[in-house]
């Protein structure tokens, strides 16, 4: 049973998804003081949070059970993602659940500063009637710098241009397709600056970011430019923009995000040309709930091993078209190191990772964390798809990407090999369509064996009796055999056989088997 602690605000429709999961216990307990959360957090294997709960590195050292941090947001400036990385902690988020909301929001702060809603719906309770007072300014042949083109962004300069608005964009992460793509003009940082008559900030905080729009930017900004921040507080310097506004350089700002949250003054308050929000981008129904669904489909995966569409801390994976594929893969590969693990008997210092026909095409570096995943388990202390990479490493294995261009006898397949102290072991698979995976190689040996079940892995010399002998003792131990599979080594005189068996093997069977004389090698493996 996974214990979830949920410290954030989610939708009822996530929750409900949740607690039908029968292996999860669901702990709702919105708003929990920091803490309280520190008293209980040992006791849970996952954690929601929203922005409220700070999970630094204090919090991640007393959750000594923690498996999954999910954030039912997109940033996650609230999690130390390093130190949860290293702990093997796999976070998560739901980047685009709330991509439109945050997009109308930020049209909607635009449209009222410019058209002076918020003021005219004052002077409208009290009565008033002075329309001359509340002449706006129209979009329509304006320009708009938009800096960040990426889920909200892109959103943001779709809108504009329904409103016949000039789109220039700047973001060095993302490529010409994707400006073309979204019919918006690309420029570098100076020209948007310089050329905009409206700014409107929708990149992540970080240090790049952080104050990236400070006093000597307005400064270079046309005057009468308005200002938009609904990304992150900070991104534009607040006491930069204050004194612009102030000093007449910017005409109006529309503000839904904040340095301190919530605040405790209020330095824009009396000023009319500024509209603000208290960091309501994502709050509509429809964000909330498709968050909410995000969180509930993500977190019973993650917390069973599985693969999760958007982790913070490692690789996504890039599904192949006609179905789950590279999915299938990466349980092969995990598969796989636990194979290897419980069958080499010497210390590898190297391995070699080939990935071969059309997979190859693909990012494979989950592949690589599965299989170190599966090789690690039971070597070392808590190992995950996060933290496999940097574990092998402490261990002292050296891991690299390699080229085979002679196995290619199937039209996709994976390869492992290790080495160390002058010895070699070579393990392989594929997928096959269903998907069926198959172990196909083992130690130099072909096979195409289901990677499922109890095995005996038995490496012998060519003699008459050899395989009557395994029966026969497997049988005098009431040892049930499931499939039988054989190869051979013209090369090397020997054979080997992998045998799924029905029950645990005893040890007493184990040496009874070592003892005959044409075998050279067992191994019990479990996979």
């Amino acid at each position: 049973m996974y214990r979830v602690l949920v410290t954030g605000t989610i939708h009822e429709m996530g929750l409900d998804m949740l607690r039908r999961e029968a292996d999860l216990e669901i702990d709702y307990r919105p708003e929990l003081p920091h803490e309280q959360i520190m008293a209980i957090v040992d006791g849970y294997q996952a954690i929601v949070s929203r922005s409220e709960t700070a999970i630094a590195r204090e919090m991640i050292d007393r959750g000594t059970s923690l498996k999954v941090i999910a954030r039912a947001a997109v940033g996650v400036s609230n999690i130390d993602v390093e130190y949860a990385t290293e702990k093997g902690i796999l976070v998560l988020n739901t980047p685009g659940k709330n991509t439109n909301s945050a997009a109308e929001l930020t049209m909607g702060l635009l449209l009222a500063v410019l058209r002076k809603i918020n003021l005219a719906h004052e002077n409208m309770r009290r009565l008033g009637w002075d329309r001359h007072r509340f002449t706006g300014i129209e979009l329509m042949g304006k320009t708009i710098g938009i800096i960040g083109l990426g889920n909200v962004g892109h959103r943001m300069a779709r809108f504009c241009r329904g409103f016949d608005m000039r789109v220039l964009a700047y973001d060095p992460y993302i490529s010409d397709e994707t400006f073309d793509r979204n019919r918006v003009e690309k420029a570098d940082f100076e020209t948007l600056i310089a050329q905009s008559d409206v700014i409107s900030v929708h990149v992540p905080k970080n240090r790049e970011t952080t104050g990236m729009i400070g006093v000597a930017e307005i400064a270079r900004m046309r005057k009468g430019v308005i200002l938009l921040n609904a990304a992150r507080g900070g991104i534009i310097n607040e006491d930069a923009m204050l004194e612009g506004l102030l000093s007449g350089h910017v005409a109006g700002a529309g503000i839904d995000t904040w340095s301190e949250e919530p605040l405790k003054d209020n330095p824009f308050k009396d000023l009319p040309q500024v509209v603000m929000t208290p960091h309501i981008g994502a709050s509509t129904e429809e964000a909330q709930i498709r968050v909410a669904v995000c969180i509930a489909e993500q977190l019973p995966r993650a917390l069973r091993g599985g693969v999760v569409d958007y982790p913070v801390n490692m690789p996504r994976i890039r599904m192949l078209e006609g179905g789950d594929v590279m999915t299938s893969y990466t349980v092969l590969a995990e598969k796989l190191g636990l194979f290897a693990a419980q069958f080499i008997d010497f210390q590898p210092r190297h391995l070699e990772i080939f990935y071969l026909g059309s997979i190859a095409r693909h990012d494979c570096t989950l592949l690589r964390l599965a299989f170190l995943k599966g090789y690690l388990f039971d070597k070392l202390d808590y190992v995950s798809y996060v933290n496999a990479e940097m574990r092998a490493g402490s261990a002292g294995l050296q891991v690299r990407n390699a080229e085979d261009p002679g196995f290619t006898q199937y039209e996709s397949a994976v390869k492992f090999v290790f080495t160390g102290e002058d010895r070699t072991f070579t393990i392989g698979g594929v997928v096959f369509a269903g998907p069926h995976p198959r172990i196909v190689l083992v130690d130099d040996f072909p096979f195409e064996v289901e990677p499922e079940g109890t095995f005996l892995a038995i490496r012998t010399l060519d003699r008459l009796g050899v395989i009557s002998g395994i029966s026969t003792l497997l049988d005098r131990h009431t040892i049930p055999i499931r499939s039988f599979e054989y190869s051979h080594s013209d090369a090397h005189k020997r054979s080997m056989f992998l045998i799924r068996v029905g029950k645990e093997v005893p040890d007493a069977a184990m040496r009874e088997l070592q003892e005959q004389p044409h075998i050279t090698r067992v191994r019990r493996i479990a996979i």
